[in-house]
């Protein structure tokens, strides 16, 4: 809905709820237990209607494709097979429900010691639609209710055996392209689609028996291809999907592909040559290095495979980082179906943080019950013993690589896929400075999301600025950089001090001046700049960056004044602060931390410092509980509490 059609509709009183991505798609991943369950993935399928798409990742098995038009008793559409449905497998998606789908016991979806990945999409305008319709062999228009031309149809019969058949807006009304096949997409086909595109209420097919054979059952999935109408987000005008294409150029530079928004689903395929579908998404694995652009195949059974360096996520779209066919052949059409990241503005703190307290096993392990998908998981080891500082790594950089915040050192590599492969939480590998036999831990979480927290990951080019990106939806207050591929320092932009000086998270100083950091160029709601320093934009090098803001009742970047007695900081929450992060700025002090699962109480409160090695500190009482956020005490020393001091912050409800 657009906002003048908002605001009409609100004027009238009756204005909806916004709609976000996060209420349409879903990609979810589960282990299989062969025991009957229900998928809990947020997306109302039974009052709204939709499509589940699941796929064994390390099963070489089918598809299984199972939509509400059809229903579960008519069973499962493959998309690598040209069969009708087997109405016999009643064992695999078993009901459509208002927050998800249920489970049988079936091998092939379920299946004790494999996983597994599932894509939902709810019927929604301007986003999905599914629509059955019996062929007459003759042309005829089929309605819809997208609301809005379809950018890719994909159609399959299902009353017969047949291949499946795609039309995409970038090859056109007389070209098809099959699901099932690694063929080019055929032109110059008249019988498909009758030479006409189709509209916002209605789809043409010809005769063709992919399509329209004479009582004959089909049904088709429509997505559609929003360039600036969309009806989602808090706006009701942001786009969530597009259906696009680009040329490639047979370069490791390829081509930068502008979605207008970040990607968390691609489905890309050839279409000038004989090539595979391919999918990615975030939830599996979509960032650079350690094979870790994971695939799966609409067109095969096969197991999901990894490869390095193929795509890189962006903040506004995708850019392709190989000269490989399946990807990047100079001269050829790429069509593909993108798919934007959650968007939805998080409520409470515990929807996109939590702190854990685990013991290390010398062995891989997963820490789950996070209660959402994190994007950086932040590792430190508690013991007297400890010899490392804290351990950072992030969904976009792989989650098998480490920062250390400590340290200027390059990013520690060679763990593979390990990390956010996981619905609710992360796998650790067996590192010692992180799982550690019998040693204590704490791990925070973050989820990204819009007003709080936000990841770039981006390669620097030498100019004198940058400009890049990001998601963050409001202006940046805390950023937090690092060189990734080299020796650098960490640095820190504040709001308080502007985009004038930084400070370096690894170490104790106060404010730095230097304006080849951050360019002396603020920070907007959509961008961030950075200068031509070698910590932030050496040519060719690999970055990071993080960025968090105040968002109500979730966060609060702010600073404060010390006073020698008790400081309350009032951060507007009302059930106090979860996680309190301080640094003085006007002198040296430390990079200290606070958490409610370690303790903050009205006695002594354990503390860790990012910026050392030293274990965690367990008999002071520097901070107490405040509903409305937290108080330094006048215990505290100068680092966090010196008369007329200055102090900055992040605390998290």
């Amino acid at each position: 809905m657009s906002t003048k059609k908002k605001l009409l509709e609100a004027a009238a009183g009756n204005a909806g709820e916004a709609v976000y991505v996060d209420d349409v798609f879903s990609t979810y991943l589960y282990d299989g237990n062969s025991t009957a369950r229900n998928i809990v993935n947020g997306i109302d399928l039974s009052g709204e209607g939709g499509l589940v798409w699941t796929k064994g990742r390390n099963l070489s098995w089918r598809n299984t494709l199972y939509d509400t038009e059809n229903g579960v008793s008519i069973g499962p559409l493959n998309t690598a097979e040209t069969d009708a449905p087997n109405a016999g497998n009643t064992q695999r998606v078993t009901s459509f429900n208002s927050d998800g789908y249920a489970l049988g016991t079936n091998g092939n979806v379920n299946g004790s010691s494999y996983n597994y990945v599932s894509w939902t999409f709810r019927k929604a305008p301007k986003f999905f639609d599914v629509v059955t319709y019996t062929g007459t062999g003759s042309a005829q228009n089929i309605s819809h209710n997208l609301g809005s031309v379809p950018g890719a149809i994909i159609i399959k019969r299902t009353s017969a055996t047949e291949d499946w058949l795609v039309y995409h807006r970038s090859t056109g009304n007389e070209a098809g392209t099959g699901l099932n096949e690694t063929a080019a997409t055929y032109t110059g086909v008249t019988a498909y689609w009758n030479s006409t595109t189709p509209t916002d209420s209605v789809f043409t097919v010809n005769t063709h028996a992919r399509v329209n054979t004479s009582g004959e059952t089909y049904v088709a999935y429509l997505f559609a291809h929003n360039d600036g109408d969309g009806e989602f987000g808090e706006t009701g005008d942001q786009d969530i999907i597009k259906c696009g294409s680009y040329t490639g150029n047979g370069s490791a530079d390829g081509p930068e592909i502008d979605l207008g928004f970040e990607p968390q689903w691609l489905l890309l395929k050839n279409a000038s040559s004989p090539g595979d579908w391919m999918i990615f998404d975030v939830m599996r694995g979509w960032s650079p290095g350690d094979n870790n652009n994971k695939r799966l195949y609409p067109n095969l059974s096969n197991v999901e495979s990894g490869t390095t360096d193929r795509l890189l996520i962006q903040a506004n779209g995708f850019k392709v980082i190989t000269s490989q066919s399946p990807y990047n052949n100079n001269g050829d059409t790429y069509i593909y179906i993108a798919i934007r990241r959650p968007m939805k503005t998080p409520e409470s703190g515990t929807e996109v943080f939590k702190p854990t307290l685990y013991t290390g096993n010398s062995s891989q392990q997963t820490l789950s019950g996070f209660g959402f998908p994190s994007d950086i998981v932040i590792n430190k080891n508690r013991s007297s013993t400890a010899s490392t500082g804290s351990f950072l790594t992030s969904r976009l950089t792989s989650g098998g690589n480490y920062l250390r915040t400590n340290l200027t050192a390059a990013e520690l590599t060679g763990f593979g896929s390990i990390g956010f492969d996981e619905q609710d939480g992360i796998t650790l590998p067996s590192l010692t400075n992180i799982n550690g036999s019998g040693t204590t831990y704490v791990a925070y979480a973050f989820k990204r999301a819009p007003g709080f927290f936000d990841v770039v990951a981006y390669t620097g080019d030498g100019q004198t600025t940058q400009t890049l990106n990001h998601n963050l939806g409001v202006t940046p207050e805390l950023m937090i950089g690092k060189r990734r591929n080299d020796t650098q320092n960490w640095v820190v932009y504040h709001s308080l001090v502007g985009a004038g000086k930084y400070y370096n998270l690894n170490t104790t100083s106060g404010a730095s001046t230097l304006s080849t950091v951050w360019g002396g160029v603020a920070p907007t709601s959509t961008q961030f700049t950075v200068g031509n320093s070698t910590t932030v934009n050496f040519n060719g090098d690999s970055y990071i960056s993080y960025h968090f803001a105040t968002l109500a009742g979730v966060s609060k970047v702010g600073s404060y004044t010390g006073t020698g007695s008790n400081v309350d900081v009032n951060c507007g929450f009302s059930a106090g602060a979860r996680f309190v992060l301080i640094k003085r700025t006007d002198s040296t002090g430390d990079w200290y931390v606070w958490d409610t699962e370690r303790g903050i109480a009205a006695g002594n409160d354990p503390y860790i410092l990012l910026n050392s090695t030293a274990a965690e500190v367990t008999s002071t009482d520097y901070i107490d509980p405040l509903s409305s956020g937290f108080t330094v005490t006048s215990s505290a020393p100068a680092a966090l509490n010196a008369s007329g001091g200055t102090y900055i912050f992040l605390a998290i409800a």
